[in-house]
């Protein structure tokens, strides 16, 4: 078998670096420590052709590495965004990937992503919801105890803090801070790294021209044992910015509030057709709407991509799920 770097491999014509945001400081075990600092890699072609910057927030326990490849060793999102003109940032969200996991610093962490929780998110089996028969771009043979595919996706996924109202509250202080230095951008925010993605809008309204949430973890108010999450905000843990403000979550009495942060710029909730966050996204939408947010579904059979799941950017078809946003981002943004 030859050597990795002998199979191919993406081609990257542009420019590429990093960064950390997160400069606060606290005590730890050894002295002063860096509090959950976010390690943030960039792309950017030769010359920049598109008017905003993308910033790309992976979900879960993952990392960037999300959209920077594929588990069977295609190009990501990222390179392909960058092959269209865009400047792309890419960050590893506080203790996540290169962003380091100190649990004497950021608190108590829970398990790692086990291979049995794969087919209830990524390989739905037929039969577990309405649509999972129609899956068929996993980018490998779905076997978990064959595919290499599955091995190079779960070795991305680490473990999760426990509080995760605490935890999105800083992560979306981070990607605010990024946004800082990036200048006014659209944010991509991507399953359990969704709320973060409204959590940080929030807080920079007027950097955001767009937020496009895919496959985000709900419905509002949504319990989810699996992944230790309440929602208890609606679509996030952490508080936003209701108007008027609520001090406790029993305030919304399980109903939407308006939001005006999120009233200035285009949202779009996108789900793949085989993936289970399909059944509750129109719930999402709604509930936007109702907080007075321009807000659309974005399904990607509405628009001819069939057979996604809930991992869309690195599924055999990303290129395609890809130009889906790209559309709308053209008619929305630019």
């Amino acid at each position: 078998m030859s050597a990795p770097h002998e199979q191919g491999g993406a081609v990257f014509n542009g420019r590429r670096g990093h960064f950390w945001v997160g400069t606060e400081r606290v005590s730890g075990p050894a002295g002063t420590a860096p509090y959950g600092r976010m390690y943030v890699e960039w792309l950017a072609p030769v010359e920049v052709t598109k008017p905003y910057p993308i910033v790309l927030v992976h979900g879960g326990g993952g990392q960037g590495t999300d959209y920077l490849g594929t588990p069977d060793g295609r190009p990501g999102w990222a390179q392909m965004l960058v092959e269209e003109g865009w400047a792309v940032y890419v960050p590893d969200r506080p203790g996540h990937g290169r962003s380091p996991l100190d649990p004497a610093v950021l608190g108590d962490i829970g398990p790692s992503f086990p291979y049995e929780a794969m087919p209830a998110i990524f390989l739905p089996p037929e039969g577990s919801h309405p649509t999972a028969h129609l899956h068929s771009q996993w980018p490998g043979s779905g076997d978990l105890e064959s595919d290499e595919a599955v091995d190079q996706f779960i070795s991305g996924s680490g473990p999760m803090l426990r509080d995760f109202p605490a935890a999105q509250a800083l992560e979306a202080e981070r990607i605010a801070e990024l946004l800082d230095r990036t200048g006014p951008a659209i944010v991509v925010a991507n399953s359990a790294g969704g709320p973060s993605g409204f959590l940080a809008a929030d807080r920079r309204p007027e950097l955001v021209k767009a937020l496009i949430e895919v496959e985000t973890i709900g419905p509002p108010f949504a319990d989810l044992p699996p992944l230790g999450v309440t929602l208890s905000l609606g679509l996030t843990a952490a508080p936003i910015g209701y108007d008027p403000p609520v001090s406790d979550p029993a305030e919304l009495d399980g109903k939407p509030r308006a939001v005006p942060s999120l009233q200035g710029f285009p949202i779009a909730v996108v789900s793949g057709e085989a993936s289970p966050f399909l059944h509750f996204d129109e719930q999402i939408v709604d509930f936007l709407e109702a907080a007075g947010c321009d807000v659309e579904r974005v399904r990607m059979a509405d628009h001819g991509v069939h057979g996604n799941g809930h991992g869309m950017m690195f599924e055999r078809n990303n290129r395609e799920t890809l130009q889906v946003l790209l559309d709308w981002i053209e008619r929305r943004v630019t």
